[in-house]
């Protein structure tokens, strides 16, 4: 019969400093970060648009390319250039879904390629909520 104290001697501490839990013992703490999405995405944009699970992943992140991550064109609402290959890798879904996903929501007019690896995303996601919410771009006709 094994007794309590042999057991909480084996037993290791899953403290900030103890990195016995973590591969190759390498102590690396992440930190929680957030990134704000309009409320209307919720409210409106998923009820109206029956997005598919894959096209909201490609939404989110293209939008958090250019509206939440530090980015130079922000401003005309267009991301910096990006790889379709680490985006689906980040996204943990296919390639050729990618493709599909972006062309649907390009139909949607969420999304507007610039080129290959750039895009023009509405800060309010349609053009109908951006006028709304009197979103403009900076020299970036339609």
């Amino acid at each position: 019969m094994v007794d309590l104290q042999s057991i909480l001697a084996e037993h290791r501490s899953k403290k900030k400093g103890d990195s016995s839990h973590n591969k190759g013992g390498v102590g690396t703490v992440l930190k929680p970060t957030s990134s704000e999405i309009p409320d209307i995405f919720f409210d409106k944009i998923i009820v109206d648009y029956k997005l598919s699970r894959i096209e909201i992943l490609v939404l989110m992140y293209i939008y958090r390319r250019v509206w939440c991550f530090p980015n130079l064109h922000r401003s005309h609402g267009i991301s910096q250039m990006m790889s379709h290959t680490e985006m689906a890798k980040n996204i943990s879904v296919a390639i050729e879904d990618v493709y599909s996903a972006l062309r649907k929501l390009e139909e949607y007019d969420m999304i507007r390629t610039i080129r290959a690896g750039q895009y023009f995303s509405r800060r309010f996601f349609s053009k109908e909520m951006d006028e709304l919410f009197e979103q403009m771009y900076d020299d970036f006709e339609l």
